[in-house]
């Protein structure tokens, strides 16, 4: 890691007069607003101007309770100034400031990563004096402690070193997924957007299960990457052999004989035991490496985990926290296998006649809308989707159905409608024919209350929330937001099938 202080220009301020001022706290500087990381794969990319830029989900947690940095950019040191034999109360020197640059290139082949911090100041004040010593100052953050506790050995301290890693570590992929298990090979053209020519490559899917020393030492290597880059996320235990890690790779020539392997992305999977005697697969983690997004590797991955799932007969496949980009992709990934499976599509249609032939009006319960538990069974058997986000595609397959599906919108909104209401407010969400009453209590009087339903149509003495405006204008947003999901799979879909 590199960390150098730049001289002042002496032209710009040649009598570098001290500056005087009041007392002011260091707010410091949002670690986002002077980090930058590089993904690199070649050792001229590193400091090239079209260098890839990495952006990370969040860095908050690596610095402080509030995210900052402080002590560099925003920071000044204030010195009392003796005058003769005097001290001058109320002046202060104030130290020019210092705006720290960090960039940490990342190398894309063996992950080993270095950090180069610049700062620049303009002052001549060389004592450096902890800012905590002045009311308010939180003191000069340690910039190498806080990469390391994202980098970790990863982290090399010197630039030389670092280049080095492109030529000593060019096999170290290849090296570490030789006992491996390759699930899927794919022969693709991959084109030179530069020369327009196609290069030879192929993709291979790989599992490698976790306890296995290989599998721990590389997934370590990955683990900035999961930090920086997958929301939330937190490093899996690398000695539980319920994990499993699958591997995306590419397979490249490197002259006649010799090749190469490159990371595309992974996912890190657990295998969970189900009663009595089966499993389920749940993903957990899953990133395509940013310089390789949005070219459908994701998507493979995906497709593979699903043929792993089904090849080994495991309950099903699900997904810890998906997040919505995840969740789109997904869910672009199984509407097709849905509108495929046969077993389904009577249901399917079924729906889709109601819907074009009764009105809906605002009260109505449309839980009759929904798949048979049949066809849910069928599909986690078959698919292996469960239950929950085949509802989620439920709705898109209706959706597909009702054409022109203007023509029914205002069916189909109030189908959605009260699918979301049943999921954010409560499948029984209708009060009437519910009675609260107060009853006396010694305990506390706020909280004792008696429920039950009325009989022979007797109103209701529940009172309407005060926020019931607020609710519908909530549910309408969410509403508009699930049909715009909806409609992206669709048009995608559209796109897929041209």
């Amino acid at each position: 890691m590199g960390l150098k202080q730049q001289a002042a220009d002496p032209a710009a301020d040649p009598k570098k007069r001290r500056r005087v001022g009041f007392f002011n706290i260091d707010t410091g500087v949002e670690a986002k607003d002077c980090i930058k990381f590089f993904l690199v794969s070649r050792k001229d990319e590193v400091g090239a101007s079209d260098s890839f830029c990495v952006d990370p989900v969040d860095l908050n947690s690596f610095f402080g309770e509030d995210g900052k940095i402080y002590g560099y950019q925003g920071l000044k040191i204030f010195l009392r100034q003796k005058v003769g034999r005097y001290p001058c109360i109320g002046l202060l020197m104030i130290r020019e400031e210092i705006i720290p640059l960090i960039t940490v290139w990342i190398n894309s082949i063996s992950f080993h990563s270095y950090a180069d911090i610049t700062f620049q100041s303009t002052s001549d004040v060389s004592i450096e004096i902890q800012s905590s010593l002045f009311e308010g100052g939180k003191g000069i953050t340690d910039l190498k402690s806080a990469l390391q506790s994202i980098f970790a050995e990863t982290l090399v301290d010197t630039k030389d070193d670092f280049l080095q890693t492109f030529s000593t570590e060019c096999h170290y992929i290849r090296s570490m997924v030789s006992n491996g298990e390759i699930l899927q090979h794919r022969a693709s053209l991959q084109h030179n957007s530069y020369s327009g020519r196609a290069e030879d490559s192929d993709l291979e899917v790989i599992r490698m299960v976790m306890g296995n020393m290989a599998a721990g030492h590389l997934y370590s290597r990955l683990i900035p990457l999961v930090l920086l880059l997958v929301d939330g996320s937190n490093p899996i235990d690398i000695d539980d052999p319920g994990w499993e890690i699958y591997l995306l790779v590419q397979k490249k020539s490197v002259g006649e004989e010799d090749f190469h392997y490159i990371l595309l992305g992974f996912t890190a999977v657990y295998r969970f035991y189900h009663y009595p005697d089966s499993t389920r697969l749940r993903i957990s983690q899953i990133l395509v490496l940013p310089s390789h997004q949005h070219k459908g590797y994701g998507r493979f991955l995906l497709e593979v985990l699903y043929g792993v799932a089904i090849s080994e007969d495991v309950h099903d496949l699900t997904v810890e926290e998906p997040l919505d980009y995840f969740q789109h992709v997904r869910t672009c990934v199984d509407t097709p296998r849905l509108l495929g499976f046969d077993p389904i599509q009577p249901a399917v249609n079924s729906v889709v006649s109601h819907l074009k032939e009764t009105r809906l009006s605002k009260k109505s319960h449309t839980s009759r809308l929904l798949p048979p538990s049949t066809a849910v069974e069928d599909v986690r058997k078959s698919l292996k989707i469960n239950k929950k986000h085949f509802l989620h595609c439920w709705e898109v397959l209706i959706y597909l159905g009702l054409e022109p599906i203007e023509k029914y919108m205002e069916n189909y909104r109030t189908f959605i409608l009260d699918r979301i209401k049943s999921d954010v407010i409560g499948k029984d969400s209708e009060t009437s024919g519910k009675r609260v009453i107060e009853v006396p209590s010694d305990y506390d009087q706020e909280m004792s209350f008696v429920m039950f339903r009325s009989q022979d149509g007797e109103a209701t003495t529940v009172e309407m929330d005060e926020s019931k405006t607020s609710q519908e204008e909530q549910l309408k947003k969410l509403v508009d937001e699930r049909l715009e999901e909806i409609k992206l799979v669709e048009r995608k879909f559209s796109l897929h099938q041209t």
